[in-house]
């Protein structure tokens, strides 16, 4: 490849988005390194060629994905980088138009393109690297995506069109991943998907997921395993038995519900109703007594009412998640909710929006004060200045509570287990010491 600079090329992977994007910038650094290219993850200062991985999913990630861009692009103006390369999912979905509004950039890529934007980097695309790549979480914990795009047909939702239709990926293949994972020391493992509980229809013509994780949960090394993005609807109920009788299955669910008012659910084409999505809350709580409930809501969506929203809260005050996260309706072109009138104002969705999270930041608190006096098995992820900063089985990197122990009175190697009393509780954090 032809460049301005004549030292070594580097490679710079910039992520933007969800987890999904960070597994997926891990397998094109897995490529790039096994091709004996030099390549680093958001560290700008001697990289000569960027590659963006953008996210496309609602309004504020677009913008934030194409403001990077553009960052990038100026830095190539200036000179200080030599190529800029494009790809996931804005990209997959807008690439006739960022091509037109930005011709400084080299090339665009899709989700699906990965082969070609190596070539375009001067790699080529090696098929036999299963399980191969170069993580950038921290040491001890790892994201396993074990499918590829959705099947569902929710109104709201872009993802099919950027990620195609869903496709496992075989066990043997994640189990041969995650051995990879546990010779290089991880202990955790967050299994991601578009949709976790649809996994294996495609592939073995039944639901699989309950398998999946037992054959994983057998790789020597690995000691939690961790659940996110399951679809509430047909819900496979064999992985609940799952997680209440293996001891290396956290006691988790992260399980996006979006709404409860029956009006919503039918437009959002959810495929359940305000009862059954009750009925299964109460069944993951009968079934696996002390699991913790992560969901995220959708407010503003077209045609939400006042009365809907105030269903909507009293499903939060009843439900009492454990974690919850608020996103305000993004109208989403090519979509089937893009045929609504968006007519829920901005200032309304976010207003709602703050109803809805000063709720559980209240409900937050008073779970936490309950843990007050009781001994956590703690993974430990880092340290910033006098304190080390842990989770629990009940916890997931980045969106959930997390533990913290004073540095001055203890010392924890990051990455090892510690058992921790909670002496203090406050809205989502929780503060412990160690204890034997």
């Amino acid at each position: 490849m032809r460049v301005k600079s004549h030292k070594k090329n580097t490679i710079n992977v910039i992520t933007l988005g969800c987890s999904k994007n960070v597994y997926d910038s891990e397998i094109l650094m897995g490529q790039l390194k096994a091709n004996q290219m030099d390549v680093k993850h958001e560290t700008s200062d001697d990289a000569n060629i960027v590659v963006v991985n953008t996210c496309g999913f609602i309004d504020n990630a677009k913008e934030e994905s194409v403001n990077t861009i553009l960052e990038q692009i100026q830095r190539k103006e200036e000179g200080k980088i030599d190529k800029l390369f494009v790809t996931g999912c804005l990209s997959e979905r807008y690439k006739p138009d960022l091509e037109k509004e930005m011709p400084n950039v080299d090339e665009f890529f899709g989700t699906k393109d990965l082969p070609n934007l190596l070539k375009s980097l001067g790699a080529d695309y090696k098929h036999e690297l299963v399980g191969e790549r170069l993580t950038t979480t921290p040491s001890h914990y790892a994201y396993l995506k074990i499918s590829e795009g959705c099947d569902r047909k929710c109104s709201f939702c872009a993802i099919p069109l950027m990620r195609g239709g869903h496709k496992s990926t075989p066990i043997e293949d994640l189990v041969t991943e995650t051995e990879k994972l546990a010779a290089k020391g991880i202990k955790e493992l967050i299994l991601i998907a578009q949709d976790l509980t649809y996994y294996g229809l495609d592939l073995y013509k039944e639901r699989r997921l309950s398998e999946l994780i037992t054959k994983l949960s057998e790789v020597e090394g690995v000691e939690w395993i961790r659940i996110h993005y399951a679809f509430p609807t047909a819900f496979p109920e064999d992985v609940l038995e799952v997680i209440r009788t293996n001891p290396k299955v956290c006691t988790y669910m992260d399980i996006p519900l979006q709404h409860v008012s029956d009006n919503l659910l039918s437009s959002m084409r959810r495929g359940t109703t305000m009862k059954k999505t009750k009925d299964l809350i109460t069944k993951f709580r009968k079934e696996v007594p002390g699991i913790t409930i992560r969901t995220s809501l959708i407010v503003g969506y077209p045609g939400e009412t006042e009365k809907e929203f105030q269903e909507l809260l009293d499903f939060v005050e009843e439900s009492k998640f454990d974690r919850l996260g608020v996103f305000t309706y993004s109208h989403e072109e090519n979509t089937h909710a893009f045929n609504l009138k968006d007519d829920v104002p901005m200032a309304v969705k976010h207003q709602r929006a703050e109803e809805v999270m000063d709720l559980q930041s209240s409900i937050s608190y008073e779970l936490n004060q309950k843990r007050i006096g009781k001994i956590y098995k703690v993974l430990f992820d880092r340290k910033e200045g006098d304190y080390f900063i842990g989770r629990t089985e009940f916890d997931s990197p980045d969106v959930d509570n997390e533990v913290i122990v004073n540095a001055k009175d203890y010392y924890i190697r990051l990455g090892d287990f510690a058992n921790i009393k909670i002496t203090k509780a406050d809205h989502y954090d929780l503060y412990g010491k160690v204890v034997d």
